[in-house]
Protein backbone atom coordinates (compact mmCIF):
# COMPACT_ATOMS: atom_id res chain seq x y z
CA UNK A 1 0.00 0.00 0.00
CA UNK A 2 2.86 2.30 0.76
CA UNK A 3 4.40 1.58 -2.57
CA UNK A 4 1.19 2.29 -4.40
CA UNK A 5 0.64 5.63 -2.68
CA UNK A 6 4.27 6.58 -3.33
CA UNK A 7 3.67 6.16 -7.05
CA UNK A 8 0.62 8.42 -6.99
CA UNK A 9 2.31 11.20 -5.05
CA UNK A 10 4.51 12.58 -7.88
CA UNK A 11 1.45 13.28 -10.04
CA UNK A 12 -0.27 15.30 -7.32
CA UNK A 13 2.96 17.10 -6.58
CA UNK A 14 3.23 17.94 -10.27
CA UNK A 15 -0.24 19.48 -10.30
CA UNK A 16 -0.01 21.62 -7.19
CA UNK A 17 2.96 23.92 -8.04
CA UNK A 18 1.53 24.76 -11.46
CA UNK A 19 -1.66 26.14 -9.92
CA UNK A 20 0.23 28.02 -7.24
CA UNK A 21 2.67 29.64 -9.66
CA UNK A 22 -0.10 30.75 -11.97
CA UNK A 23 -1.93 32.41 -9.11
CA UNK A 24 1.18 34.21 -7.82
CA UNK A 25 2.11 35.51 -11.23
CA UNK A 26 -1.37 36.92 -11.68
CA UNK A 27 -1.17 38.81 -8.38
CA UNK A 28 2.37 40.18 -8.74
CA UNK A 29 1.94 42.21 -11.93
CA UNK A 30 1.95 45.93 -10.92
CA UNK A 31 2.46 47.28 -14.44
CA UNK A 32 -0.22 47.73 -17.04
CA UNK A 33 -1.35 44.70 -18.86
CA UNK A 34 0.44 44.28 -22.16
CA UNK A 35 -1.21 44.15 -25.54
CA UNK A 36 -2.95 41.08 -26.82
CA UNK A 37 -0.06 39.86 -28.95
CA UNK A 38 2.46 40.47 -26.19
CA UNK A 39 0.38 38.79 -23.51
CA UNK A 40 -0.72 35.73 -25.43
CA UNK A 41 2.66 34.57 -26.65
CA UNK A 42 4.46 34.15 -23.30
CA UNK A 43 1.35 32.82 -21.59
CA UNK A 44 0.73 30.31 -24.34
CA UNK A 45 4.35 29.26 -24.39
CA UNK A 46 4.49 28.85 -20.63
CA UNK A 47 1.16 27.07 -20.41
CA UNK A 48 2.11 24.86 -23.31
CA UNK A 49 5.42 24.02 -21.68
CA UNK A 50 3.74 23.22 -18.39
CA UNK A 51 0.96 21.16 -19.96
CA UNK A 52 3.40 19.23 -22.16
CA UNK A 53 5.66 18.62 -19.17
CA UNK A 54 2.66 17.50 -17.11
CA UNK A 55 1.38 15.24 -19.91
CA UNK A 56 4.86 13.79 -20.32
CA UNK A 57 5.00 12.95 -16.63
CA UNK A 58 1.52 11.41 -16.70
CA UNK A 59 2.26 9.36 -19.80
CA UNK A 60 5.55 8.26 -18.28
CA UNK A 61 3.74 7.05 -15.15
CA UNK A 62 1.16 5.23 -17.26
CA UNK A 63 3.86 3.62 -19.39
CA UNK A 64 5.64 2.52 -16.23
CA UNK A 65 2.43 0.99 -14.91
CA UNK A 66 1.82 -0.81 -18.21
CA UNK A 67 5.43 -2.07 -18.21
CA UNK A 68 4.95 -3.47 -14.71
CA UNK A 69 1.63 -4.92 -15.90
CA UNK A 70 3.35 -6.86 -18.67
CA UNK A 71 5.93 -8.15 -16.18
CA UNK A 72 3.18 -9.19 -13.75
CA UNK A 73 1.20 -10.92 -16.52
CA UNK A 74 4.26 -12.90 -17.56
CA UNK A 75 5.01 -13.80 -13.94
CA UNK A 76 1.43 -14.95 -13.28
CA UNK A 77 1.36 -16.96 -16.50
CA UNK A 78 4.76 -18.58 -15.93
CA UNK A 79 4.18 -19.43 -12.25
CA UNK A 80 0.67 -20.85 -12.77
CA UNK A 81 1.55 -22.87 -15.88
CA UNK A 82 4.84 -23.99 -14.31
CA UNK A 83 3.13 -25.12 -11.10
CA UNK A 84 0.54 -27.07 -13.10
CA UNK A 85 3.13 -28.83 -15.25
CA UNK A 86 5.40 -29.55 -12.29
CA UNK A 87 2.49 -31.08 -10.37
CA UNK A 88 1.77 -33.35 -13.34
CA UNK A 89 5.44 -34.36 -13.39
CA UNK A 90 5.48 -34.93 -9.62
CA UNK A 91 2.59 -37.41 -9.74
CA UNK A 92 4.63 -39.76 -11.92
CA UNK A 93 6.85 -40.50 -8.92
CA UNK A 94 4.76 -39.29 -5.97
CA UNK A 95 1.05 -40.13 -6.25
CA UNK A 96 -0.15 -38.11 -3.26
CA UNK A 97 -2.21 -35.02 -4.23
CA UNK A 98 -3.45 -34.24 -0.72
CA UNK A 99 0.04 -34.49 0.77
CA UNK A 100 1.31 -32.18 -1.98
CA UNK A 101 -1.51 -29.74 -1.18
CA UNK A 102 -0.66 -29.82 2.53
CA UNK A 103 3.06 -29.35 1.86
CA UNK A 104 2.52 -26.38 -0.47
CA UNK A 105 -0.03 -24.70 1.83
CA UNK A 106 2.47 -24.75 4.70
CA UNK A 107 4.53 -22.24 2.72
CA UNK A 108 1.76 -19.67 3.20
CA UNK A 109 3.35 -18.98 6.55
CA UNK A 110 6.00 -16.95 4.67
CA UNK A 111 3.52 -14.31 3.46
CA UNK A 112 3.69 -12.02 6.49
CA UNK A 113 7.51 -12.30 6.97
CA UNK A 114 8.00 -11.42 3.28
CA UNK A 115 5.59 -8.51 3.58
CA UNK A 116 7.35 -7.21 6.70
CA UNK A 117 10.70 -7.43 4.91
CA UNK A 118 9.29 -5.26 2.13
CA UNK A 119 7.86 -2.88 4.73
CA UNK A 120 11.28 -2.45 6.33
CA UNK A 121 12.96 -1.85 2.97
CA UNK A 122 10.43 0.59 1.47
CA UNK A 123 8.48 2.29 4.25
CA UNK A 124 9.67 5.62 5.67
CA UNK A 125 8.02 4.94 9.06
CA UNK A 126 9.49 1.61 10.11
CA UNK A 127 7.59 -0.35 12.76
CA UNK A 128 8.58 -3.34 14.81
CA UNK A 129 7.13 -6.76 14.02
CA UNK A 130 4.85 -6.56 17.06
CA UNK A 131 3.54 -3.10 16.13
CA UNK A 132 2.92 -4.10 12.53
CA UNK A 133 1.23 -7.31 13.63
CA UNK A 134 -1.12 -5.47 16.00
CA UNK A 135 -2.01 -2.94 13.34
CA UNK A 136 -2.81 -5.67 10.81
CA UNK A 137 -4.85 -7.57 13.42
CA UNK A 138 -7.39 -4.72 13.45
CA UNK A 139 -8.68 -6.28 10.26
CA UNK A 140 -10.37 -8.96 12.39
CA UNK A 141 -12.08 -6.47 14.72
CA UNK A 142 -11.40 -4.33 17.76
CA UNK A 143 -10.24 -7.31 19.82
CA UNK A 144 -7.78 -8.46 17.17
CA UNK A 145 -7.09 -12.11 16.44
CA UNK A 146 -8.73 -14.02 19.26
CA UNK A 147 -9.33 -17.77 19.45
CA UNK A 148 -12.99 -17.27 18.54
CA UNK A 149 -12.09 -15.16 15.52
CA UNK A 150 -9.52 -17.75 14.45
CA UNK A 151 -12.09 -20.55 14.32
CA UNK A 152 -14.99 -18.49 12.92
CA UNK A 153 -13.23 -16.25 10.38
CA UNK A 154 -9.98 -18.04 9.49
CA UNK A 155 -10.63 -21.78 9.80
CA UNK A 156 -13.45 -21.94 7.17
CA UNK A 157 -11.19 -20.23 4.63
CA UNK A 158 -8.40 -22.65 5.47
CA UNK A 159 -10.72 -25.55 4.62
CA UNK A 160 -11.83 -23.90 1.37
CA UNK A 161 -8.21 -23.17 0.43
CA UNK A 162 -7.25 -26.82 0.97
CA UNK A 163 -10.25 -28.13 -0.97
CA UNK A 164 -9.57 -25.78 -3.90
CA UNK A 165 -5.96 -26.89 -4.29
CA UNK A 166 -6.62 -30.57 -3.60
CA UNK A 167 -9.42 -30.86 -6.18
CA UNK A 168 -7.28 -29.03 -8.73
CA UNK A 169 -4.29 -31.30 -8.16
CA UNK A 170 -6.44 -34.43 -8.10
CA UNK A 171 -7.93 -33.41 -11.46
CA UNK A 172 -4.44 -33.17 -12.96
CA UNK A 173 -4.08 -36.91 -12.32
CA UNK A 174 -7.24 -37.63 -14.34
CA UNK A 175 -7.05 -35.31 -17.36
CA UNK A 176 -4.46 -33.23 -19.20
CA UNK A 177 -3.24 -29.90 -17.89
CA UNK A 178 -4.75 -27.91 -20.78
CA UNK A 179 -8.29 -28.96 -19.88
CA UNK A 180 -7.62 -28.40 -16.18
CA UNK A 181 -6.27 -24.86 -16.67
CA UNK A 182 -9.02 -23.75 -19.06
CA UNK A 183 -11.83 -25.21 -16.93
CA UNK A 184 -10.47 -23.51 -13.83
CA UNK A 185 -10.98 -20.17 -15.63
CA UNK A 186 -14.71 -20.74 -15.08
CA UNK A 187 -14.25 -19.74 -11.44
CA UNK A 188 -14.64 -16.08 -12.45
CA UNK A 189 -18.11 -16.84 -13.84
CA UNK A 190 -18.99 -18.65 -10.61
CA UNK A 191 -17.79 -15.63 -8.62
CA UNK A 192 -20.16 -13.39 -10.57
CA UNK A 193 -23.14 -15.71 -10.09
CA UNK A 194 -22.50 -16.08 -6.35
CA UNK A 195 -21.92 -12.34 -5.93
CA UNK A 196 -25.15 -11.60 -7.76
CA UNK A 197 -27.11 -14.03 -5.56
CA UNK A 198 -25.40 -13.61 -2.17
CA UNK A 199 -23.93 -10.10 -2.25
CA UNK A 200 -26.69 -8.57 -4.41
CA UNK A 201 -24.14 -7.15 -6.83
CA UNK A 202 -25.23 -5.20 -9.87
CA UNK A 203 -26.86 -7.26 -12.60
CA UNK A 204 -24.95 -7.16 -15.89
CA UNK A 205 -26.27 -8.84 -19.00
CA UNK A 206 -22.82 -9.29 -20.51
CA UNK A 207 -21.68 -11.23 -17.45
CA UNK A 208 -24.72 -13.49 -17.64
CA UNK A 209 -23.70 -14.20 -21.23
CA UNK A 210 -20.16 -14.93 -20.00
CA UNK A 211 -21.50 -17.37 -17.38
CA UNK A 212 -23.57 -19.13 -20.06
CA UNK A 213 -20.48 -19.39 -22.26
CA UNK A 214 -18.51 -20.89 -19.37
CA UNK A 215 -21.19 -23.55 -18.73
CA UNK A 216 -21.41 -24.31 -22.47
CA UNK A 217 -17.62 -24.68 -22.57
CA UNK A 218 -17.71 -27.17 -19.68
CA UNK A 219 -20.31 -29.29 -21.51
CA UNK A 220 -18.35 -29.18 -24.77
CA UNK A 221 -15.12 -30.06 -22.97
CA UNK A 222 -16.87 -33.11 -21.50
CA UNK A 223 -18.15 -34.06 -24.95
CA UNK A 224 -14.67 -33.71 -26.51
CA UNK A 225 -13.52 -37.02 -24.99
CA UNK A 226 -16.81 -38.82 -25.53
CA UNK A 227 -18.18 -38.71 -21.95
CA UNK A 228 -15.72 -41.31 -20.68
CA UNK A 229 -15.85 -41.84 -16.92
CA UNK A 230 -12.17 -40.98 -16.54
CA UNK A 231 -12.51 -37.55 -18.16
CA UNK A 232 -15.92 -36.83 -16.60
CA UNK A 233 -14.48 -37.36 -13.11
CA UNK A 234 -11.51 -35.09 -13.90
CA UNK A 235 -13.77 -32.34 -15.28
CA UNK A 236 -16.04 -32.62 -12.23
CA UNK A 237 -13.01 -32.23 -9.96
CA UNK A 238 -11.86 -29.07 -11.76
CA UNK A 239 -15.36 -27.57 -11.69
CA UNK A 240 -15.49 -28.37 -7.97
CA UNK A 241 -12.14 -26.64 -7.47
CA UNK A 242 -13.36 -23.56 -9.37
CA UNK A 243 -16.53 -23.55 -7.27
CA UNK A 244 -14.55 -23.71 -4.01
CA UNK A 245 -12.36 -20.86 -5.22
CA UNK A 246 -15.43 -18.75 -6.05
CA UNK A 247 -17.00 -19.54 -2.69
CA UNK A 248 -13.77 -18.53 -0.94
CA UNK A 249 -13.72 -15.13 -2.68
CA UNK A 250 -17.41 -14.36 -2.13
CA UNK A 251 -17.37 -15.39 1.54
CA UNK A 252 -14.24 -13.35 2.11
CA UNK A 253 -15.97 -10.26 0.74
CA UNK A 254 -19.14 -11.03 2.73
CA UNK A 255 -17.52 -11.73 6.11
CA UNK A 256 -14.29 -9.74 6.02
CA UNK A 257 -14.71 -7.15 3.26
CA UNK A 258 -11.56 -5.81 1.63
CA UNK A 259 -8.06 -6.08 3.08
CA UNK A 260 -4.93 -3.96 2.80
CA UNK A 261 -1.64 -5.53 1.81
CA UNK A 262 -0.43 -6.15 5.36
CA UNK A 263 -3.82 -7.51 6.43
CA UNK A 264 -3.94 -9.85 3.43
CA UNK A 265 -0.41 -11.08 4.14
CA UNK A 266 -1.28 -11.76 7.78
CA UNK A 267 -4.48 -13.56 6.80
CA UNK A 268 -2.67 -15.86 4.37
CA UNK A 269 0.00 -16.60 6.97
CA UNK A 270 -2.77 -17.53 9.40
CA UNK A 271 -4.10 -19.98 6.82
CA UNK A 272 -0.65 -21.56 6.77
CA UNK A 273 -0.68 -21.85 10.57
CA UNK A 274 -4.15 -23.41 10.46
CA UNK A 275 -2.90 -25.92 7.88
CA UNK A 276 0.06 -26.92 10.07
CA UNK A 277 -2.02 -27.26 13.24
CA UNK A 278 -5.21 -28.91 12.01
CA UNK A 279 -4.66 -30.39 8.54
CA UNK A 280 -1.41 -32.25 9.29
CA UNK A 281 -3.30 -35.22 10.71
CA UNK A 282 -5.00 -35.95 7.37
CA UNK A 283 -1.83 -36.77 5.35
CA UNK A 284 -0.69 -38.94 8.27
CA UNK A 285 -3.98 -40.87 8.21
CA UNK A 286 -3.79 -41.23 4.42
CA UNK A 287 -0.25 -42.57 4.73
CA UNK A 288 -1.02 -45.26 7.32
CA UNK A 289 -4.20 -46.30 5.52
CA UNK A 290 -2.07 -46.54 2.34
CA UNK A 291 -4.38 -44.25 0.38
CA UNK A 292 -1.38 -42.01 -0.27
CA UNK A 293 1.60 -44.20 0.46
CA UNK A 294 5.30 -44.06 -0.36
CA UNK A 295 7.86 -46.67 0.57
CA UNK A 296 10.55 -44.37 1.99
CA UNK A 297 11.25 -40.68 2.34
CA UNK A 298 14.22 -41.07 -0.02
CA UNK A 299 11.78 -41.85 -2.84
CA UNK A 300 10.00 -38.52 -2.43
CA UNK A 301 11.00 -36.06 -5.19
CA UNK A 302 11.78 -33.16 -2.85
CA UNK A 303 12.96 -30.99 -5.71
CA UNK A 304 9.59 -31.23 -7.45
CA UNK A 305 7.69 -30.66 -4.20
CA UNK A 306 9.71 -27.58 -3.27
CA UNK A 307 9.62 -26.27 -6.84
CA UNK A 308 5.83 -26.61 -6.99
CA UNK A 309 5.48 -24.89 -3.61
CA UNK A 310 7.72 -21.99 -4.64
CA UNK A 311 5.84 -21.49 -7.92
CA UNK A 312 2.47 -21.61 -6.15
CA UNK A 313 3.70 -19.17 -3.50
CA UNK A 314 5.00 -16.83 -6.23
CA UNK A 315 1.66 -17.03 -8.06
CA UNK A 316 -0.30 -16.10 -4.92
CA UNK A 317 2.10 -13.29 -3.98
CA UNK A 318 1.89 -11.69 -7.43
CA UNK A 319 -1.87 -12.17 -7.65
CA UNK A 320 -2.52 -10.64 -4.21
CA UNK A 321 0.04 -7.82 -4.23
CA UNK A 322 0.54 -7.08 -7.93
CA UNK A 323 -2.22 -4.46 -7.74
CA UNK A 324 0.35 -2.18 -6.09
CA UNK A 325 2.19 -1.72 -9.40
CA UNK A 326 -0.36 -2.37 -12.15
CA UNK A 327 -4.02 -2.81 -13.07
CA UNK A 328 -6.03 -5.80 -11.72
CA UNK A 329 -7.34 -6.65 -15.21
CA UNK A 330 -3.82 -7.23 -16.51
CA UNK A 331 -3.12 -9.69 -13.70
CA UNK A 332 -6.19 -11.73 -14.60
CA UNK A 333 -4.97 -12.04 -18.18
CA UNK A 334 -2.01 -14.08 -16.94
CA UNK A 335 -4.34 -16.93 -15.93
CA UNK A 336 -5.88 -17.03 -19.43
CA UNK A 337 -2.47 -16.92 -21.10
CA UNK A 338 -1.40 -19.99 -19.13
CA UNK A 339 -3.88 -22.05 -21.18
CA UNK A 340 -1.96 -21.83 -24.52
CA UNK A 341 1.29 -22.42 -22.62
CA UNK A 342 -0.08 -25.64 -21.15
CA UNK A 343 -1.50 -26.58 -24.56
CA UNK A 344 1.92 -26.27 -26.20
CA UNK A 345 3.57 -28.34 -23.46
CA UNK A 346 0.83 -31.00 -23.64
CA UNK A 347 1.16 -31.17 -27.42
CA UNK A 348 4.80 -32.25 -27.12
CA UNK A 349 4.67 -34.28 -23.91
CA UNK A 350 1.29 -36.09 -23.92
CA UNK A 351 -1.23 -37.67 -26.27
CA UNK A 352 -3.78 -34.87 -26.17
CA UNK A 353 -5.97 -34.58 -29.27
CA UNK A 354 -6.97 -31.01 -30.16
CA UNK A 355 -10.14 -31.82 -32.07
CA UNK A 356 -12.58 -29.15 -33.20
CA UNK A 357 -14.86 -29.60 -30.16
CA UNK A 358 -12.00 -29.13 -27.68
CA UNK A 359 -10.68 -26.05 -29.51
CA UNK A 360 -14.16 -24.45 -29.65
CA UNK A 361 -14.67 -25.18 -25.94
CA UNK A 362 -11.34 -23.52 -25.08
CA UNK A 363 -12.24 -20.47 -27.19
CA UNK A 364 -15.71 -20.19 -25.64
CA UNK A 365 -14.43 -20.38 -22.07
CA UNK A 366 -11.64 -17.89 -22.85
CA UNK A 367 -14.15 -15.49 -24.44
CA UNK A 368 -16.40 -15.77 -21.39
CA UNK A 369 -13.44 -15.02 -19.11
CA UNK A 370 -12.53 -11.92 -21.14
CA UNK A 371 -16.14 -10.68 -21.04
CA UNK A 372 -16.05 -10.93 -17.26
CA UNK A 373 -13.05 -8.58 -17.23
CA UNK A 374 -15.15 -5.74 -18.66
CA UNK A 375 -15.70 -2.96 -16.09
CA UNK A 376 -19.17 -2.27 -14.73
CA UNK A 377 -19.47 1.01 -16.64
CA UNK A 378 -18.34 -0.46 -19.97
CA UNK A 379 -21.72 0.26 -21.61
CA UNK A 380 -21.57 3.93 -20.57
CA UNK A 381 -18.06 4.24 -21.98
CA UNK A 382 -19.17 2.55 -25.22
CA UNK A 383 -22.11 4.93 -25.61
CA UNK A 384 -19.85 7.94 -25.00
CA UNK A 385 -17.35 6.63 -27.56
CA UNK A 386 -20.05 6.09 -30.18
CA UNK A 387 -21.50 9.54 -29.46
CA UNK A 388 -18.09 11.18 -29.91
CA UNK A 389 -17.58 9.33 -33.20
CA UNK A 390 -20.99 10.49 -34.47
CA UNK A 391 -20.28 14.08 -33.46
CA UNK A 392 -16.87 13.95 -35.14
CA UNK A 393 -18.39 12.58 -38.35
CA UNK A 394 -21.02 15.36 -38.36
CA UNK A 395 -18.33 17.99 -37.84
CA UNK A 396 -16.22 16.55 -40.64
CA UNK A 397 -19.26 16.41 -42.92
CA UNK A 398 -20.14 20.04 -42.05
CA UNK A 399 -16.57 21.15 -42.70
CA UNK A 400 -16.55 19.26 -46.00
CA UNK A 401 -19.84 20.90 -47.00
CA UNK A 402 -18.53 24.34 -46.08
CA UNK A 403 -15.36 23.75 -48.11
CA UNK A 404 -17.47 22.57 -51.04
CA UNK A 405 -19.68 25.67 -50.80
CA UNK A 406 -16.65 27.95 -50.75
CA UNK A 407 -15.23 26.15 -53.75
CA UNK A 408 -18.43 26.54 -55.76
CA UNK A 409 -18.70 30.19 -54.74
CA UNK A 410 -15.14 30.88 -55.90
CA UNK A 411 -15.82 29.13 -59.19
CA UNK A 412 -18.97 31.21 -59.76
CA UNK A 413 -17.04 34.38 -59.06
CA UNK A 414 -14.43 33.43 -61.62
CA UNK A 415 -17.15 32.73 -64.18
CA UNK A 416 -18.80 36.20 -63.74
CA UNK A 417 -17.59 39.14 -65.93
CA UNK A 418 -15.77 41.82 -64.04
CA UNK A 419 -17.50 45.22 -63.96
CA UNK A 420 -14.14 46.87 -63.47
CA UNK A 421 -13.28 46.10 -67.04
Amino acid sequence: MKKHSARVAPLSACNSPVLTLTKVEGEERPRDSPGPAEAQAPAGTEAGGRSSRHCWRCSRAQLKKIFWGVAVVLCVCASWAGATQLAKLTFRKFDAPFTLTWFATNWNFLFFPLYYTGHICKSAEKQSVKQRYRECCRFFGDNGLTLKVFFTKAAPFGVLWTLTNYLYLHAIKKINTTDVSVLFCCNKAFVFLLSWIVLRDRFMGVRIVAAILAIAGIVMMTYADGFHSHSVIGIALVVGSASMSALYKVLFKLLLGSAKFGEAALFLSILGVFNILFITCIPVILYFTKVEYWSSFDDIPWGNLCGFSVLLLTFNIVLNFGIAVTYPTLMSLGIVLSVPVNAVVDHYTSKIVFNSVRVIAIIIIGLGFLLLLLPEEWDVWLIKLLTRLKVRKKEEAAEGGADLGLGLQSKSRRARPSFAR
